[in-house]
């Protein structure tokens, strides 16, 4: 009896440093890119605020470990990530893998989410596409702010065609036209967009992904939350996510809002 008191008295002891060790940071302030919907964009009634799956994703991912998550505009791409490269912002919720940003964050993996990019053509286009070495010899278009793997921009820019455009709509438009044989967009970004301009019947997304890169949550080594207990959590959590359906239920939730958004412009900036 004695010794289990003692077990007992040992353990409520040891239980304010475990509750220090796992509340250090209650708080995080997220950002991330601002105009890739249907994973991330301006929220148009607020816009110092940030929508979209990733948003609602973490936010879940949040509710379950305690924290509380102000995702917040921190400007363009550029200056969102240099404001959590600063530490002025701890964490990007939507961050590319890139080497050289290893030395300011720390990736957590696996991936929040696929971005999942796709060669649209017109419906009846002769285009045979198997695989990306099918498109060298043909002109293609693709948005400014398409978030290509590294790897496949190194590709596309030694063996691809591409005319950069400063979004998906003019590209497409282009596609319907005839002045390009295909574009590179997001099979949902390009879904949505392709429905709200009515072009649907006439274009379409081939089936085989072109590139499909991850979209990481990256802490900045100079945030006051970044610590072992923290990425540790966000990492089973990430692990947990693939199973789940959360971030598949997510993505289609959000491409109706999102859809729903460009049928009603609300004129809000996007930059």
């Amino acid at each position: 009896m004695e010794l289990r008191r003692w077990t007992v008295l040992l353990g409520l002891s040891l239980l304010p440093t475990v509750s220090i060790a796992a509340g250090k940071c209650e708080r995080l302030v997220v950002t991330g890119s601002p105009d890739a919907p249907p994973y991330l964009w301006r929220d148009p009634q607020a816009p110092t605020h940030l929508i979209g799956a990733n948003a609602d994703v973490l936010q879940q991912v949040a509710k379950d470990l305690g924290l509380k998550i102000d995702l917040l505009y921190g400007g363009k791409r550029s200056l969102a990530l240099e404001e959590v490269r600063s530490g002025r912002m701890d964490m990007l919720v939507d961050a590319p893998l890139n080497v050289s940003e290893l030395e300011t964050l720390d990736y957590i993996h696996p991936a929040l989410m696929q971005a999942d990019y796709r060669v649209w053509t017109r419906v009846d286009s002769p285009l045979v596409y198997t695989s990306a070495a099918d498109l060298h010899g043909h002109k293609g278009a693709v948005s400014e702010r398409a978030r290509l793997s590294p790897e496949f921009e190194a590709f596309a820019s030694e063996h691809l065609t591409l005319e950069r455009l400063p979004t998906v709509t003019p590209a497409l438009q282009k596609l319907l036209l005839g002045e390009v044989d295909y574009v590179l967009a997001g099979r949902y970004s390009g879904m949505a967009m392709a429905q709200t301009l009515g072009m649907s019947k006439d274009l379409l997304a081939r089936e085989l992904p072109i590139d499909q890169p991850g979209l990481f949550l990256a802490i900045s080594h100079n945030s006051a939350c970044n610590d072992p207990w923290l990425r540790g959590q966000l990492a089973k959590k990430m692990t947990e996510l693939a199973a789940s359906g959360l971030t598949e239920a997510a993505l289609q939730r959000n491409i109706e809002r999102w859809k729903t958004q460009l049928q009603q412009p609300v004129g809000t900036p996007t930059k």
